[in-house]
This record gives structure tokens, sequence and C-alpha cells, in this order.
């Protein structure tokens, strides 16, 4: 909301005023990246709560903290003081003309590695192998890992067996003739995610592998064309799961259909079959239906999307299977 990536405390104020806390050692970066805010010097750690505890102890405040300590401390001197993220998210759930156009060029910038997959992938290579060249090439046009809590890696590269875990770690494995290889480029760009799922083939894959394909295909076209404004979340994931229960694969489909984008890789809206949120315009969202066959192989194609009564698909990388 500030502009500023670094170790500090941001404020907004009524009447919209904004300060930034920061140590010594941030202040330089903060004066230059930060836009439009006021900035407060104070020391590290206990000293940035001290001097935000000055600034706001007689007043009404909700935080976004949710650490413990910190809270325990700030309610000590701050007796009206609650901790909810729900108004910083709502704030930033729809998006401006320039937060879609910085989506529109990470989106391009991930095109272009998938491009690369289909250039560089080959048998016998690892999937550690490609993710380093998918990550030089993503870090020479300024885009950079999310810093996702839930990996230890930066992107999901997924081959035969390990393709059946949605969330899988990236490995050492090599890919093998009949392998279908899940790759999930999820990279921020200018402060900002963009998330898109391919499934590439190396050499023949069997009948029912080519058939779970384009069922996901097929559910993913569906999703897609029923995004629109004032449609609910849940009319979006049950359209692309719908599909895939009628083709008998719907145990197999063990994840939400999509999620927010923005500032974080997850955010609001969820689309969920539990979502009551209705969808808005310019609301940044995926739409990503996957079929997971235990210990065997996945599929999972996905594309970041803004809401418009015609949606907006950020990604132009083809979804036809792509045999290397």
């Amino acid at each position: 909301m500030t502009g500023f990536w670094g170790e500090a405390i941001g404020m907004l104020e009524k009447g919209g005023k904004t300060t930034i806390i920061a140590p010594e050692l941030e202040v330089g970066r903060v004066k230059e990246e930060s836009e439009d805010c006021d900035v407060i010097t104070a020391e590290r750690g206990m000293g940035l709560i001290s001097s935000l505890i000055n600034k706001i102890k007689k007043k009404s405040v909700c935080t976004d903290c949710q650490n413990y300590s910190v809270m325990t401390s700030l309610k000590k001197s701050v007796p009206k003081i609650i901790s909810s993220t729900e108004p910083f998210y709502d704030s930033r759930i729809i998006k401006d003309e320039l937060e879609i156009n910085i989506l529109k060029k990470a989106s391009k910038i991930i095109d272009e590695m998938y491009e690369l997959c289909n250039k560089k992938m080959k048998v016998g290579q690892k999937e550690s192998e490609l993710q380093t060249i998918l990550m030089s090439y993503a870090m020479e046009q300024k885009m950079f890992d999310t810093g996702y809590k839930s990996t230890l890696n930066p992107l999901i590269i997924a081959g035969g067996s390990n393709g059946a875990l949605p969330h899988a770690q990236v490995t050492d494995r090599k890919f093998k003739k009949g392998d279908l290889v899940v790759v999930d480029l999820t990279l921020r760009y200018k402060g900002y995610v963009s998330d898109a799922t391919r499934t590439f083939a190396i050499g023949k894959i069997s009948p029912k592998e080519k058939q779970v394909y384009e069922i996901v295909k097929e559910s993913q076209k569906l999703g897609l064309k029923s995004v629109k404004p004032n449609i609910n979340c849940k009319d979006v994931d049950s359209a692309c799961r719908k599909y895939i229960e009628e083709q008998n694969y719907g145990k197999y489909f063990i994840h939400s259909t999509g999620h927010g984008i923005g500032l974080e890789v997850h955010e609001l809206p969820t689309i969920s079959y539990r979502s009551d949120t209705k969808l808005k315009e310019n609301m940044a969202i995926t739409v990503e239906p996957g079929i997971y066959i235990p210990n065997k192989f996945g599929v999972r194609i996905e594309d970041s999307l803004i809401v418009k009564d015609k949606p907006i698909i950020l990604h132009k990388f083809t979804k036809d299977l792509i045999t290397i």
C-alpha cells in the first residue's frame, strides 16, 4: 500500500496521510521507493514498536499484524487496537489500470518462459535443471521469486508421478519418455504476482493420460467462459468441477478452482464451492482445474485473468498439448 518492501511499519491515518516507521538502515530506500509517505526513523525491533505506540496510543487502530508477541505488547499500551487483515485485503481486491498493466507484463514474461520450456525441456533433464534455466531468464526480465512460505522452491516443475502432487517440490528426478510434466510458474514483477500452469508431454503418452489432459483443458475452458461480473465465485468452481465429475474424475480434482492474485500469491477472492463472494469488474483471479492420479501423473492448466464482461485472459501461451 506504500510502494515499499522492507523492514518497516506502515500507518494509514484518517484523511489519507501515510507514515512509515523504519530503522536507519532502511530509511534511504524508504525515501526512494515509497509513495507520498512521511518517514520516521527508529531503532530496529522494539524501537519500531515504541515509535508506533507513541503515534497511536490514544487512537482506535486496526492492524494486519498477526504476530502474537507484538500484538500482546501493543495491547498493553493501545487498548483500542484490533487485529484483522480484512480491510487491507478488501482495499486491494479491485485492480486499477496501473496494476492491470503490471500484471499484463508479468504474464507476458511467463508466456516467454513457457516458450523456453518448449525449447529446452528434454529427456534426461532434471526438474531442478529446468528450474535453473527458467529462473535465470525470469531474473534477467526483473521477475523474481514470490517468497511463498509453503514451498522451498520458486517454481513447481513436476514430472511423472511427482505431477500427482499439486504443490510438488522440485527434485533431481530426470524427465523420461512418456512423462507428463506440470510446470507452474508463479512469479513477482514490480511487486505483483502472475500465476499460470501448463502441462507438457515428453514423447508418446498413454491414451488415458491424453484423455485426462483433454478433460482438464475443457474444464478450464468452461471455467474461463463462466467468469463475468456479478457471478458467484462458487459458480466458476462449479463450471470446472461439474465437467470433471461428469467424466468420472471428480475425486481426483482435489483443490479449489482458483484464487485472487495481486501483491501476494493467494488473495481474495477464493474461487471455491465454499465462497459466496460475487466477482466484480477488475478483480484479478486464476482459473486452474486439475486432475491428479496418485503415484502416476497429474495435469493442471491455469491462467490468470482480469474480470470483465469479456474477461482478459492474461496468458496467451497455447493450451493445446505440446509434446517435447
